[in-house]
């Protein structure tokens, strides 16, 4: 009787891990190349939900980075400094929709742009469709 008890119960486990693990947050990721000099560029995007776009760009320490994000007003973003992860750091810069953020780099290496739906809108699995500008001199 142990053993059948044993058995459901990881069962029960390895299910409640798939099930977990098909409703995980999908992360994109967007490599973004700009020059040694800079440049700026512009990227539209959806998503739903919890889910997150990541643009990775690479900067120089001292460089300017803006990034200014339009569409839906649920949007926001946050600015990663080279090592850090969203989730696990505090973000360096961020913003929203008629709030834009221009920051002087701290380091060199790769930064991460994070495009994430508001907390309310996300929970509901509603739809978000941006645009972003970024630019790096």
């Amino acid at each position: 009787m142990k053993h059948v008890v044993a058995v459901l119960a990881l069962a029960c486990l390895l299910i409640g891990l798939a099930m977990s693990a098909s409703g995980a947050d999908q992360v994109t990721t967007v490599p973004v190349h700009f020059g040694q000099a800079g440049g700026s560029t512009h990227f539209n995007g959806q998503f739903a939900g919890y889910d997150s776009v990541h643009y990775t760009l690479a900067a120089q320490p001292g460089q300017t980075m803006t990034v200014k994000l339009s569409g839906s007003g649920r949007a926001g973003f946050n600015v990663y400094k080279p090592g850090d992860e969203p989730g696990s750091a505090t973000a360096i810069g961020s913003g929203g929709i008629g709030s834009d953020w221009s920051g002087r780099l701290p380091a060199g290496g790769e930064y991460i742009v994070q495009v994430y739906q508001m907390r309310a809108s996300a929970r509901r699995g509603g739809q978000v469709d941006f645009g972003i500008d970024m630019g790096l001199h």
